[in-house]
């Protein structure tokens, strides 16, 4: 299977940059390709501009979305890791979204109905936080992360969510914490 693995955190040496890494051995030690679009390190311009909306309309795209499209593209399977930063994706993975899930790439509408063009794809996504799931489930900010992410954006592309893991209290996680964690992640990639 290709994996394509979306990083969104500025610090590789982070608990998120620790589980990418993670997940990458395994699945090239599971014989996957995998390809890694780290996001801070290719200093991916998050501004969706007036041109990008333009070239979208008329279903043209510049040279850095388009990479990022075939990257989508030849994948069977995207991998999203990133915090949650202020109940939201980073800047920077938000704006990769507005520029590379376009309009004519990832949905378009036919009759007025929206329709997804990224069918055929799983994703899976992996978020760390440093709230508890309790104070989240109390507010209700775990399921407006699941309508916001999940079926604002991925489902609403077409794509097919296998798994959301949030990790909670990230900040201060423990040792024993983390490997729980890592044998979630590794329970996920046993089909």
């Amino acid at each position: 299977m290709k994996y394509l693995v979306i990083y969104a955190h500025p610090n590789p040496q982070s608990l998120n940059g620790h589980l990418r890494e993670i997940i990458v051995k395994l699945l090239e030690d599971r014989g996957h390709e995998v390809r890694i679009r780290d996001l801070y390190h290719l200093k991916f311009n998050p501004v969706l501009s007036l041109e990008d909306m333009e070239g979208q309309r008329r279903g043209q795209v510049c040279v850095e979305v388009k990479t990022e499209q075939d990257f989508i593209t030849w994948a069977d399977c995207l991998l999203v890791i990133h915090p949650i930063w202020w109940t939201g994706l980073p800047a920077i993975l938000k704006g990769y979204i507005d520029r590379v899930f376009s309009y004519g790439f990832a949905y378009q509408y036919k009759q007025g109905v929206q329709k997804g063009l990224l069918n055929g794809k799983q994703i899976v996504v992996i978020n760390t936080h440093g709230k508890s799931k309790k104070e989240y489930q109390d507010i209700g900010m775990d399921q407006a992360l699941v309508l916001t992410s999940d079926r604002g954006i991925y489902a609403y592309s077409g794509l097919e969510i296998t798994h959301h893991f949030f990790f909670d209290q990230a900040d201060s996680a423990k040792d024993e914490t983390i490997e729980d964690w890592k044998s979630q992640i590794k329970g996920a990639f046993l089909l």
